[in-house]
């Protein structure tokens, strides 16, 4: 009588199975069981591990440590030994079965959806993976499932093949028009369109170096605040897929990963449907949108975080030459109202950014407390980048 689930379980895994998931704002979250506990995981490719569970969260005892790392430095957090991981009822089996315990609580409000934590890429190493963004599942398919059966027509659909290095990334390729080559991650974690190091653009000559970039903001990633600006770029070739223009996030320090230039975020991948064949090392991509570039957002220059501790939201940088800028509003400053809306300290600083980001051209109304004085403001959103 034990053996049928067992067999069951097994044959699953042989046929192949699928998985639903909730695209919340910019992420895929899927539901997982670790350890028996349920758990609402966001899917991060750019992660190489496993797991990372929330620090609040109870799935076990510690018993390591393991170095995490981003785009500004890296950091060490505790794991966890995963003695089961299940997605759809189909039990997981990972190279190393590790946990990593992090700070995870504020993912949950960066997604605008219930969220524990991450699944990384060794989860699904195992498969050969479906991203289905049209249908909003993955599809895990038998190993025997052979994506390079597949011809693709270079109009819709695209064939890339993963670059030999980054075990525990998938590193493909990208060029600029004059054939100069960049290896950029595919990175579902990654909110933006593509990501990449001030470095990488001077040695791609698409920066001059020394040169200082307008409109500089800060933006917050594992590690701490960072500084980042954007920059059009023109006549690329992504993962193989032709790119006319397009608006890169340019994080304003070297790269801490002397074998990638980049990351390409959900905001490119969304597009498609995607295809990881992990052994055979090759991606496949069928564009169902008809999209593939992106539009700057209109932006006011404002980065400000609710903060219980001062029961405010409090600006804590201006964008020179930005709208908010030029208006003479300050860091320090707080804000009271956004649009007639009270602003409350409990807002997440991805609500606080969708308040004051929308469309070019449109206005945004702040009311706002500058050394004790009301200021009321009206301000226009513009693209700023470079």
């Amino acid at each position: 009588m034990l053996l049928i689930p067992t067999l069951v379980l097994i044959m699953r895994a042989q046929l192949g199975f699928e998985v639903p998931f909730r695209f919340g704002d910019n992420a895929i979250i899927l539901d997982a069981t670790v350890n028996g506990h349920q758990l609402s995981l966001m899917f991060d490719s750019g992660f190489g591990g496993a797991v990372v569970a929330s620090d609040l969260l109870n799935i076990g005892e510690p018993d390591g440590t393991q170095t995490m790392r981003d785009f500004v430095g890296q950091y060490s957090a505790k794991t966890v030994r995963i003695r089961s991981l299940k997605l759809a009822g189909n039990e997981i089996e990972l190279a190393e079965p590790e946990a990593v315990e992090a700070p995870a609580a504020h993912l949950t409000a960066a997604y605008n959806t219930h969220t524990d934590g991450i699944l990384g890429l060794q989860a699904i190493e195992n498969y050969v993976t479906e991203i289905n963004f049209q249908a909003k599942k993955m599809i895990f398919h038998p190993k025997s499932f052979d994506v390079t059966n597949r011809t693709p027509d270079g109009k819709t659909t695209f064939m890339s093949r993963m670059l030999p290095l980054g075990a525990d990334s998938v590193e493909l390729g990208a060029a600029t028009s004059d054939g100069k080559k960049m290896i950029l991650a595919l990175d579902t974690g990654n909110s933006f369109y593509v990501t990449i190091n001030r470095d990488v653009l001077e040695r791609l000559a698409l920066w001059a170096p020394g040169k200082s970039p307008k409109f500089m903001t800060q933006a917050m990633i594992a590690s701490g605040p960072v500084g980042n600006w954007i920059k059009k770029m023109e006549n690329l070739t992504v993962f193989g897929v032709p790119v006319l223009t397009s608006y890169w996030n340019v994080i304003d320090l070297p790269s801490s990963d002397a074998q990638g230039d980049g990351t390409v975020g959900i905001e490119f991948l969304k597009n498609f449907n995607i295809t990881i064949d992990y052994d055979r090392r090759r991606v496949w991509f069928e564009n169902f949108t008809g999209q593939v570039q992106n539009e700057p957002e209109g932006d006011t220059g404002i980065v400000a975080f609710g903060s219980k501790s001062t029961d405010a939201v409090d600006i804590v940088f201006v964008t020179p030459e930005s709208p908010a800028d030029k208006a003479g509003i300050k860091r320090g400053d707080r804000i009271l109202e956004i649009d007639g809306a009270e602003a409350s300290p409990l807002w997440t600083t991805r609500q606080i950014s969708a308040r004051l980001m929308g469309t070019p051209g449109t206005k945004v109304r702040l009311a706002i407390s500058s050394s004790g004085s009301l200021k009321r403001f009206e301000l226009d959103r513009v693209a700023l980048f470079n």
